[in-house]
């Protein structure tokens, strides 16, 4: 579409927009004069809809009448109550029921996956990541490797060319085709949260399975974000947390993805817990170990019901809009966003996120030319929330969820004259 750099744009954007009332059913953090904050760091942390305190007081509520019974009498049977959540978070990822569960934390969980998934031998155990990883995700290969009688010497960086800042796919290629035989593991983040770049999952997975590797996927900056079909996709596993585009709150829980060809493979070798123990014959108390099918063969604890509460608020609300809708919307906004940053002009700005819509999510990584961190701060003392990234890098999500067209204007209006 055309976009035009005016506030009447903006406004007429939002009132033709499908999706602008579900802004109202955020908290949107305030100024000392009331004033809305623009908000862009959805990708750090979702804002809070409006339903989860009311969905944390009625279990709040239960605990305080039922007690214990709440495990069953509870309006939301406390026993199952991640059962509530596995539908709506596999459509959100796209994976069929049995591949998704919700528990843990996020590095948690790519532990307990790699437990099973990371079967070096003598000859196959390099584990290859991106060169920008996430910081956690480097730190759990490189103690995984150790843990095994390895290095971190052993990780293969998945690296830019010289002078670029995008991943290439050929140069993966490359990588699994020279070293494949020595590679045991591709333990991949989906969108990139320095870049904002996706990437093909559904290539990487052919690409790493030519040579017998096994493919992960983490999607911390993915989940809510872009629609990345797991099942489809073919990858091993995937991990993501809940609380940036998920909406779920601080520290919540995250979720799990095990693809299907591995749901009955009993043999995988895992960590054993009471909550990933057949739930038919759980409560015996005298039975010895049988693993439960599918993802939730990789719970060990009971659920956290109150972080659960406030993850069903969330996922209520995207199965109520649809993950295509959100995708849509994000398209189009983090494009309105990129056109009104590229007018301010290359010599003294440049998007580093991928320009083709079908490559990155809602996340747009501007880097300033001679800047420093004083930037960010003279955003954040003008109430515009982003993120800063060492050396030179802004993150900002204008999240289709709660931004508006007017948002992403205002906000590239303050930037403009500060710059």
């Amino acid at each position: 579409m055309q976009y035009q750099n005016s506030l009447a744009f903006a406004k007429q954007q939002d009132k033709e927009d499908s999706l602008s009332h579900l802004r109202n059913q955020f908290h949107i953090p305030k100024d000392k004069n009331g004033k809305d904050w623009l908000y862009f760091t959805g990708n750090s942390l979702g804002l809070q809809p409006k339903t989860t305190k009311k969905y944390i007081n009625q279990e709040l509520e239960d605990w305080e009448n039922l007690g214990v019974e709440g495990h069953f009498e509870a309006k939301n049977p406390w026993l199952n109550y991640h059962e509530l959540l596995t539908d709506k978070m596999a459509k959100i990822v796209g994976a069929k029921p049995i591949e998704v569960c919700v528990m843990n934390t996020l590095t948690t969980n790519l532990h307990l996956l790699m437990v099973s998934f990371y079967r070096p031998t003598k000859t196959k155990y390099k584990i290859v990541i991106e060169s920008d990883a996430f910081p956690s995700d480097r730190y759990a290969v490189e103690s995984q490797l150790q843990f095994h009688g390895f290095s971190k010497e052993d990780i293969i960086e998945w690296k830019p060319q010289k002078g670029e800042e995008l991943l290439k796919i050929e140069d993966l290629e490359k990588i699994i085709s020279e070293q494949g035989d020595k590679i045991a593991l591709l333990l991949i983040g989906g969108v990139n949260y320095y870049t904002g770049q996706y990437l093909n999952l559904k290539r990487i997975a052919e690409i790493g399975h030519t040579k017998n590797c096994v493919v992960g996927i983490d999607l911390a900056h993915g989940a809510g974000n872009i629609q990345p079909n797991l099942h489809d996709s073919n990858v091993d596993f995937a991990a993501w947390c809940t609380y940036k585009y998920l909406n779920s709150g601080p520290g919540s829980l995250a979720g799990i993805f095990v693809h299907e060809k591995h749901a009955k493979n009993k043999n995988l070798p895992r960590f054993a817990g009471w909550w990933n123990h057949n739930k038919e014959t759980r409560f015996n108390m005298r039975q010895p170990f049988d693993v439960m099918k599918g993802a939730e063969g990789w719970q060990l604890s009971n659920p956290p019901i109150l972080s659960m509460a406030a993850i069903k608020a969330s996922l209520d609300l995207f199965d109520e809009v649809g993950m295509g809708a959100l995708r849509k919307k994000s398209e189009k906004l983090t494009g309105y966003f990129e056109f009104l940053i590229n007018e301010i002009g290359a010599d003294a700005i440049k998007i580093i996120t991928p320009k083709n819509s079908e490559e990155r999510g809602c996340q747009l990584s501007i880097q300033v030319k001679n800047a420093d961190k004083s930037l960010h701060k003279k955003l954040t003392e003008n109430n515009i929330i982003t993120d800063w990234r060492e050396p030179d890098v802004i993150r900002c999500a204008p999240t289709p969820m709660y931004n508006s067209f007017e948002d992403v204007f205002n906000m590239v209006s303050v930037l403009k004259t500060l710059l």
